[in-house]
């Protein structure tokens, strides 16, 4: 099946590690032109290197997201540089920490402010597009009750909400909206990598709790993001899509 991907303009966030990498190299090989960001400069460059021998135009810069106004200024910029922008996805995560005050503030800044940033400058663009897609990248940790991490938790499940309403309010703008949780996901020196070194028996533990026997892949999410963020999807609006080989005990009616 033709995604229509071909030509498309995708801005995707914290796009240089882990499933990011993952779902930008995807969308380099079905023809997307690319612009990303990540707070390293080199791991940029790394990047933008690997996308453009896939043939696609790929620009990006090392932006901290919590700056508000330098991460709106990267994404019009970002719309300039390749003529506009057809996809967004809002993957830049502030992490799983401790629940401190100051995690709580960072996972605010960066997870939910970092998407309605990237959302309220894109906007105007995606509008244009007259077929814009916006996937946010969520967790299952969002829909099923865990001890910790709270702040994570909490803050990706109000993308789920936010992703929905904005869904219903941009649909006459042509603009589809939504979300993405993936459940264990492995991807070497990850959270799940750490946890298999530090913390054997849980990981174990979830391994023999999963239906297959196995964590995903962040190539498995990276494809299912791609179908999302495509026109193959352009009656797809407003759905929460978990990706997690079945692993969550939840039913979602």
């Amino acid at each position: 099946m033709d995604l229509g991907l071909k030509g498309k303009k995708a801005v995707v966030t914290g796009a240089t590690k882990g499933i990011g990498r993952k779902i930008v190299e995807t969308l380099a090989d079905e023809g997307v032109d690319i612009a990303i960001c990540s707070r390293t400069a080199e791991e940029v460059e790394e990047t933008l290197a690997v996308l453009r021998a896939k043939g696609v135009n790929a620009v990006g810069e090392a932006v901290n997201v919590r700056d508000g106004e330098a991460y709106k200024a990267w994404i019009a910029k970002a719309a300039e540089q390749l003529g506009g922008i057809d996809i967004l996805v809002p993957n830049v995560s502030g992490g799983a920490g401790m629940d401190s005050e100051k995690n709580w503030q960072r996972n605010f800044e960066v997870d939910v402010m970092g998407s309605v940033r990237a959302v309220e400058t894109a906007v105007p663009f995606l509008k244009k597009s007259g077929e814009g897609s916006v996937v946010f990248i969520v967790s299952t940790n969002a829909i099923e009750t865990f001890a910790a991490p709270m702040a994570y938790n909490a803050l990706k499940a109000s993308l789920i909400t936010y992703s929905k309403q904005l869904g219903q309010f941009h649909g006459k703008r042509r603009i589809r909206f939504n979300a993405l949780s993936p459940g264990p996901i492995f991807v070497e020196g990850g959270a799940w990598d750490m946890i298999q070194t530090s913390q054997p028996d849980f990981y174990n533990a979830t391994i023999a709790a999963h239906p297959f026997g196995r964590m995903g892949t962040a190539e498995e999410v990276a494809r299912a993001v791609a179908f999302l963020a495509s026109p193959a999807a352009s009656w797809i609006n407003g759905t929460h899509l978990i990706v997690d080989g079945g692993y969550t005990k939840g039913v979602h009616f």
